[in-house]
């Protein structure tokens, strides 16, 4: 499933496109995806300019000048490209129509907008955007961990007294919304932090550390496009490439990439998840 440097990666890559732009036409092909589409979805969005494209932990929200957001949610398989984009980035002519494309939004500047999802686990709503964020899938999640709400001071009182592990902890989306298995694997390793560690004992400098390591996992991730391990593309459907320098993440039986280490990666599952790393770097 897309974590947030994938979404935040469409988000870029749709932005160009759709912000300040009309949907001349909406063009929905099914009557759910999850769960059910809301009524007169496509008429609701046909003739709505997009105001402002913007992300919330692992949705795309897309505020329109009547006063309705689309909350968008890739799901396991979703994939939001764009063709006949005028600015010339994507690709210029509109491929035909593939089996499982759901959602096609028709920009009035020529661009059009396809939510591709084989597997259709993915979830599209409208809802007030006055009230967004009261919507049942956003009211309960934490701080964005690129915004200044999530500091070494939230996470050392989230932390504090829980008898979780510490990858449950970072991947609770009250504590902080966003983060996945792949990237809370990752900050754990640079933060040499055993995700078998209970959080409420991780002394609050260690804790404290985490977070500026969490914004650099998610920033490097950003930069490279994203990680593509099965159905992951950008908006313009190229892969994403952070995959290639993971440092734990999907290296069982791999050599520590820490100089002079020596030891393995280990594979364990948590909560029906696995989790990767090096138990003589991360205790």
């Amino acid at each position: 499933m897309p974590e947030l440097p994938e979404v935040e990666t469409v988000r870029r890559g749709l932005a160009p496109v759709m912000e300040g732009v009309e949907i001349a036409r909406a063009e929905v092909n099914r009557p759910d995806l999850r769960w059910p589409f809301p009524e007169r979805m496509a008429r609701r969005l046909t003739g709505q300019r997009i105001v402002q494209l913007r992300r919330r932990s692992k949705y795309i929200l897309a505020d329109l000048d009547g006063g309705e957001t689309l909350l968008i949610h890739l799901g396991m398989s979703g994939r939001m490209t764009v063709s006949g984009d005028p600015l010339g980035r994507f690709v210029h002519d509109h491929p035909p129509k593939a089996r499982h494309d759901h959602v096609v939004l028709h920009m009035a500047n020529g661009a059009r907008v396809t939510f591709n999802d084989a597997r259709r686990f993915g979830v599209m709503d409208l809802m007030s955007t006055e009230h967004a964020a009261d919507h049942r899938l956003l009211r309960a999640l934490g701080p964005e961990p690129l915004g200044n709400d999530f500091h070494e001071a939230h996470l050392v009182a989230a932390f504090q007294g829980r008898n979780t592990p510490a990858k449950a902890a970072l991947l609770d989306q009250g504590i902080v919304a966003g983060l996945g298995n792949i990237y809370v694997c990752e900050a754990l390793y640079r933060g040499r932090v055993s995700p078998r560690r209970k959080a409420g004992r991780i002394a609050p400098a260690r804790v404290a550390a985490l977070v500026p390591i969490i914004r650099q996992v998610l920033a490097d991730a950003i930069a490279a496009g994203g990680s593509s391990l099965r159905d992951f593309r950008q908006a313009d459907g190229e892969l994403g490439y952070f995959q290639h320098r993971f440092d734990v993440y999907g290296r069982e039986g791999a050599p520590c990439r820490t100089p002079g280490c020596g030891a393995i990666v280990r594979r364990i599952v948590q909560s029906g998840r696995s989790s990767f790393y090096c138990a003589q770097c991360q205790r």
